[in-house]
């Protein structure tokens, strides 16, 4: 395939994260040149990136390799989401502006809707642009970049079950948004908290293989990572 060279980083992201590049794996340079399509200079800054945000790692003698997360880095990753996503819910009560009441409301009524008809796959979608909305809402790019990276390692690192009772999920949907209206920061943060600790029950690490390649060891994974 070919992608425009901004697109690279994204690119490879995605494909660390379903899988495609395995964790422990070489990411030659050349060889993701010739998969995406562009030359090596966006592949190598690309690359870079990622050994910021924690996906790669460099390893003497095998060079960039996507990283292979610990137990605790994993279970660190759903603590920074459960201090994140409230702060975001208060700054959002303070800072959000019509427009992002408007696409949240919508979101709510379409979750609140496609609960009582019980389907699943359109509410994974629908609750991960409520979190994404709700974040831009905060009126902090940092906190927004944070909490997006946050996802994205969550989904790399576990899978997560369909809530239970969808339909009370979406009730809490509805509370935060209830709270951001209203400016109740407060309340906000109070609602996102109970919400996401929730959600945290329905997450089970990925286990690549019959063996379970989650290390316990301690190994060089640069940093962050997120949940619903």
């Amino acid at each position: 395939m070919r992608i425009p060279a901004h697109s690279v980083c994204t690119a490879i992201r995605d494909d660390i994260v379903t899988g495609i590049h395995e964790r422990g794996g070489r990411l030659t340079e050349e060889v993701l040149a010739r998969r995406y399509g562009v030359s090596r200079v966006p592949v190598r800054e690309a690359l870079r990136t990622l050994e910021a945000e924690g996906f790669v790692v460099t390893r003497r003698h095998a060079g960039a390799c996507v990283a292979e997360p610990t137990e605790q880095e994993a279970a660190d990753v759903l603590d920074m989401r459960m201090l994140l996503e409230p702060l975001g819910a208060a700054r959002a009560a303070q800072r959000r502006t019509e427009a992002h009441l408007k696409v949240l409301r919508g979101l709510v009524r379409l979750g609140q809707e496609r609960a009582r008809r019980g389907n699943s796959e359109d509410l994974r979608s629908l609750g991960g642009w409520f979190h994404e909305t709700l974040a831009q809402a905060s009126g902090s790019p940092s906190l927004t970049s944070m909490l997006t990276q946050l996802r994205h390692k969550i989904a790399w690192m576990y899978t997560v079950q369909a809530p239970p009772n969808p339909v009370e999920c979406w009730a809490e949907h509805g509370a935060i948004v209830d709270a951001v209206a209203r400016g109740d920061g407060e309340r906000a943060r109070a609602v996102t908290a109970v919400h996401t600790e929730r959600a945290t029950a329905a997450h089970r690490l990925r286990l690549p293989g019959a063996a379970e390649r989650v290390r316990t060891s301690q190994h060089a994974v640069n940093t962050p990572g997120v949940r619903h």
